[in-house]
C-alpha cells in the first residue's frame, strides 16, 4: 500500500477519479532498483505494471549474446503492459540504466481501478497505442537510415534534453549502439568522424558540446558530411 498522493507524481494517472486512484493506492508496491538492477526478464511471470517514479529504465531484448533496445523510459513512463492485460509473462527483459523507482500495480490492483473508472481503460489504451507509433518510427529509422544519420540526430536530440551547450550521450557507447541498432565499434567510428570535421567537440568528463549545429542537422537529414557512412 502506498499514499495516494504518491500516484499524483504518475503523470498518466493525473485525471484518474479519486475511487480509481484509492484502488491502485491500496494494492500498489513501491520498490527501489539499483543501476543495472534487473526488473524483470523476458518469459518471467508477470507483477504488473511498473510505473517509474524516478530514474531510467531500458527495456531489451536478448538474443545470440547481443541486446537490441525495444524502448527507454524515464519518470512518469510506464512497463509491463502487455502481460497485463493480455496474460503471460514479459516479452523482454527490463533493466535499471540508473538509480531507479517504480510504484508496481498488480493486475487485479488495475482492473479493480478499471472497474471503479472505466475511462481509466481510455488512458492505458492510448499510451500502448503511443508505444506502437514509437516502436514503428523506431523501425523506420533504422531501415531507411544510416547509422550517421541516427546518431546525429541522437546527439542533437540529447542537445536538446540538456538544456546547455554541453550534454552527454545519455549512457554508454555500447548502450547508445544498441539504441541506434548497431554495435559500439561504429558508434566509436561515428563519433571520431564527427569530431575530424568538427560537427561535434569533446567537452571533457564524457560530454559533447556542437560547434556545428548545421553540419549536424544536415546530416541527421541524411547529407552525408563527407563520403558516405555505412551503417
Amino acid at each position: 500500500m502506498i499514499e495516494i498522493a504518491t500516484l499524483a507524481r504518475i503523470p498518466f494517472l493525473e485525471n484518474a477519479s479519486l475511487a480509481a486512484r484509492r484502488e491502485l493506492a491500496a494494492r500498489a508496491v513501491l520498490r527501489r532498483f539499483a543501476a543495472g538492477e534487473v526488473l524483470f526478464t523476458a518469459g518471467s511471470v508477470s507483477r504488473g505494471l511498473y510505473a517509474i517514479l524516478a530514474g531510467r529504465v531500458r527495456v531489451l531484448r536478448i538474443s545470440d549474446s547481443r541486446q537490441h533496445l525495444v524502448h527507454v523510459e524515464g519518470p512518469g513512463g510506464s512497463l509491463g503492459e502487455v502481460p497485463l492485460f493480455q496474460g503471460g509473462s514479459y516479452p523482454a527483459t527490463a533493466i535499471a540504466a540508473e538509480p531507479t523507482t517504480c510504484v508496481i500495480l498488480s493486475r487485479a490492483a488495475v482492473h479493480a481501478a478499471m472497474a471503479a473508472d472505466p475511462a481509466l481503460a481510455l488512458i492505458f489504451l492510448s499510451r500502448m497505442a503511443s508505444r506502437v507509433r514509437d516502436l514503428v518510427e523506431r523501425l523506420d529509422g533504422v531501415v531507411s537510415r544510416n547509422v550517421a544519420s541516427r546518431l546525429a540526430a541522437l546527439l542533437l536530440e540529447r542537445s536538446n534534453e540538456s538544456g546547455d551547450a554541453v550534454f552527454t550521450l545519455g549512457g554508454t557507447q555500447t548502450e547508445v549502439a544498441e539504441e541506434l541498432g548497431t554495435v559500439r565499434e561504429v558508434i566509436v567510428r561515428e563519433l571520431r568522424a564527427l569530431r575530424k570535421c568538427g560537427a561535434i567537440a569533446p567537452a571533457g568528463r564524457g560530454r559533447f558540446r556542437i560547434p556545428n549545429l548545421q553540419a549536424l542537422r544536415r546530416l541527421r537529414g541524411g547529407d552525408p558530411l563527407s563520403g558516405e557512412s555505412d551503417g
